[in-house]
């Protein structure tokens, strides 16, 4: 069996990847998207006649509702290829307004339950922000699943399982980056400290009976994905899928609800309070949070201008 089937037979296998033509040779369940995913599929000749079909078809309408439009418009055709879901980002200029990323999530549902797809198969993607969690958990309590992104740390974590989340995307690569700057060690999986951030969340969510789902994401390498085998889900990028599906290194699991439960583990209580002091004296949670909300409004606001563009 290839790495990929190895991994498949021990957790749930997602695409990081707004271009859909890519998924399909990898048989995911999910697919997952985000502002920088979708603008770099827009700008590929294969998908500039979709792209720019929508944008004529909403023309006269606002460029948010436009944006939005687009994204489901990528989203419906990844449906169209996998047999799970979807996750869909709210619009990242919103990740400290929790009124507008609710009614940015009911408005992103509405639109493609328009096109035929329940909203069972989709995730409306927020940052873990104290705002953007609020939001989730107003959404949640309406039916429409959420995935939020962007984290750290713990305290983010369970902040999300305290608001009933559907499902969390807590983040390796980048956790793996801030610490080899900071060290200049190049970790392996051994002491990734991306792989072992996931793995704490892991063991408290089974320890403690968490319902929320924990997927992996923002991969560097093959073996931070190994170091997770047995995590719920894990989204990896096209040619990190590649890699391990042209490999047959051996695939054991890593994270296992047992090994969790047999943590000594002390529950976290949380007042927003709380989330904030643990969120703000987590330097590399607090840096890499405002820096990725940074990264995903600049390509928002490229992608605002490549419609802009389309519309004239």
């Amino acid at each position: 069996m290839s790495t990929l089937d190895q991994l498949k037979a021990l957790t749930t296998v997602v695409a990081d990847t707004g271009d859909f033509q890519a998924i399909a040779q990898f048989l995911p369940q999910d697919a997952t998207t985000n502002p920088s995913l979708i603008l770099k599929a827009v700008q590929k000749p294969e998908y500039q006649p979709l792209f720019e079909s929508t944008v004529k078809a909403h023309v006269n309408e606002s460029v948010a509702d436009i944006m939005d439009h687009v994204l489901v418009a990528f989203g419906c055709e990844i449906l169209k290829i996998i047999p799970g879901r979807v996750s869909s980002e709210v619009d990242a200029r919103l990740s400290f307004d929790t009124e507008a990323s609710i009614a940015r999530g009911r408005r992103v549902i509405a639109l493609y339950e328009a096109q035929g797809f329940s909203r069972e198969r989709i995730l409306i993607k927020v940052a873990s922000t104290w705002e953007g969690i609020q939001a989730a958990k107003v959404l949640e309590t309406e039916g429409i699943h959420t995935n939020l992104t962007l984290m750290f740390n713990l305290a983010q974590a369970v902040a999300c399982a305290d608001a009933h989340i559907t499902l969390i995307s807590p983040f390796v690569g980048r956790i793996y980056d801030w610490f080899k700057k900071q060290t200049g060690i190049d970790y392996d999986m051994s002491n990734d400290p991306g792989v072992s951030s996931v793995t704490t969340i892991y063991n408290y969510y089974k320890k403690f009976g968490i319902k929320t789902q924990v997927m992996g994401a923002s991969f560097r390498n093959v073996g931070q994905i190994i170091g997770l085998a047995g995590c719920d889900l894990l989204t990896i990028s096209p040619d990190l899928l590649a890699n391990m599906q042209a490999s047959n290194d051996d695939v054991k699991p890593a994270l296992t609800e047992a090994a969790a439960l047999a943590q000594d583990i002390q529950p976290l209580t949380l007042t927003e309070a709380k989330f904030r002091l643990l969120l703000n004296n987590d330097a590399m949670a607090c840096e890499k949070l405002a820096e990725g909300i940074r990264a995903f409004c600049v390509d928002t606001e490229k992608l605002v201008t490549l419609i802009e563009q389309a519309r004239k």
